[in-house]
């Protein structure tokens, strides 16, 4: 993908992370704006398109790859118009993915609480609550267009620029990028996940006090889960479902797929599964990759 025009379009409900987002994408080389109005993006694209056809001088930034922030700061009817404006982008030489960020609003209550930001929709008749419930609303033109959706209720910044890495810069092609990411069902379910397998009822090594201390990458937890049957049989299963039904999610031109498999803490089974599944279907898409999201993240 490194040759081609590259355009992150970057949305989600304040407080978000959105800006957290924007900066780790120009810190891996994207040109990147803030709050664009969506009436101007297809000039920005024409500017970059003709700007690939000549040599850059010394102070002139790069276009070719660009992250732009475009959320409920917009007007209301930008943002009704957005399908349209993006469908006429990608009928460009861009490669345009939308990139939808949004937590929980219990978490999003607390982040500006503890921030003391005003929500760019709050006024005299219109509290916080009700703010992020209308901001989903007005949002929707957007998040039903979002080539990737990420959760980060539960993710630290270190956590949400490890994501970005793993998902976005690590894309090496324009085929479709497929994480198996393995989660616990106690902290919920992910609201990014496009397939939820629920591994709850295989044999539990938690309940062995040995065992416990490890997590389904360890060779004791691989011994333990490979040498019972169900957990076999439930492998092949998920494996033949995978095989049948993703191929045609990529003939859809889908740019991301998440198969999220939770237990009930997400340090044993779903680790397991989804580290097998991994290595399944590694062969079969040439972007496969693989996230614990109750295991720590390291860049």
């Amino acid at each position: 993908m490194e040759d081609e025009m590259r355009l992150i379009i970057i949305s989600g409900r304040s407080g978000s992370g959105k800006s957290a987002a924007l900066n780790i994408l120009e810190d891996l080389g994207f040109y990147c704006i803030d709050n664009l109005p969506l009436g101007l993006l297809p000039a920005l694209t024409e500017q970059a398109q003709k700007q690939k056809h000549h040599l850059l001088a010394d102070n002139e930034v790069s276009l070719q790859r660009m992250a732009v922030s475009i959320d409920a700061r917009n007007v209301a009817q930008d943002i009704s118009l957005f399908p349209t404006i993006l469908n006429s982008i990608e009928h460009g030489p861009f490669d345009a993915e939308v990139l939808y960020l949004d937590a929980n609003k219990e978490t999003l209550m607390q982040r500006f609480s503890s921030t003391r930001r005003r929500h760019p929709l709050t006024d005299n008749d219109t509290s916080l609550d009700e703010a992020i419930e209308s901001e989903q609303d007005l949002l929707h033109p957007i998040s039903d267009l979002a080539d990737l959706n990420l959760d980060t209720t539960h993710l630290s910044v270190h956590d949400l620029r490890s994501l970005i890495k793993l998902r976005i810069s690590n894309r090496q092609s324009s085929d479709m990028a497929l994480l198996f990411q393995s989660f616990g069902f106690k902290h919920g379910i992910p609201i990014d996940a496009d397939v939820v397998f629920d591994v709850r009822n295989l044999p539990n090594p938690y309940w062995d006090p040995n065992l416990r201390q490890f997590t389904g990458r360890d060779p004791q937890i691989i011994k333990f889960l490979e040498s019972e049957p169900l957990v076999q049989e439930m492998l092949a299963d998920i494996n033949q479902y995978l095989k049948k039904w993703l191929p045609s999610f990529q003939q859809a031109n889908r740019s991301y797929m998440t198969v999220a498999i939770g237990c009930t803490g997400g340090h044993h089974r779903s680790v397991f599964i989804a580290e097998a599944l991994t290595k399944l279907f590694v062969e079969q898409f040439e972007n496969v990759q693989i996230r614990h999201r109750e295991l720590p993240i390291y860049d």
